[in-house]
């Protein structure tokens, strides 16, 4: 059995719970185990070592970066007063959970085989840019059915290129270490 770990904040809207549910149905009928602290495992300890613990017995790892938070209108490097810095409008942007960027750097620093997907709208920062740490997949819209957003080519093929990684993550755990 592969199990990995997947990352996501709790949704808050029904078609993003609808999407998550979809999503998890799929990686299940692949035989690839979901595991997420506070939803299928449960830790008593600081959360980061929870995390950890939880990481190290996956060998896979994605994250579903949901709409989280909204800026209407707000200002980045606010009273900026260094020169050549200046303040600049955000407005109409939304984020995700810091816990997609946590975990993700997390996974990463472990070389768990990584993919993230991102909802349609959410700002690609930090490990969340396309690139950064592992595979990346189109940007996703939560009204639309999971079997939708599944059945794309880009999908299909990104997916097939990490299950294949994380298998050999899989297979390799099984033998010690080597040096060259």
């Amino acid at each position: 059995m592969i199990s990995i770990f997947l990352s996501y904040p709790q949704p808050h809207k029904q078609e993003q719970q609808e999407f998550i549910g979809g999503f998890i149905e799929y990686l299940k009928n692949k035989d690839i185990t979901p595991r997420t602290l506070g939803v299928t495992d449960y830790d008593s300890n600081n959360p980061l070592a929870a995390i950890r613990r939880l990481m190290l017995e996956s060998d896979g790892f994605i994250t579903v970066a949901f709409r989280r938070l909204y800026v209407n209108k707000g200002v980045s490097k606010f009273k900026a007063d260094i020169e050549s810095t200046e303040e600049k409008e955000v407005s109409e942007k939304w984020f995700t959970s810091p816990y997609c960027q946590i975990e993700t750097a997390m996974a990463y620093q472990l070389g768990l085989p990584i993919i993230s997907l991102l909802e349609k709208g959410v700002t690609a920062e930090g490990v969340l840019q396309k690139g950064v740490v592992g595979l990346y997949l189109p940007e996703f819209d939560s009204s639309n059915p999971v079997q939708h957003y599944l059945s794309l080519s880009d999908w299909k093929q990104t997916m097939a290129q990490w299950e294949a990684n994380v298998v050999t993550v899989n297979r390799a755990k099984g033998f010690p270490r080597q040096l060259y």
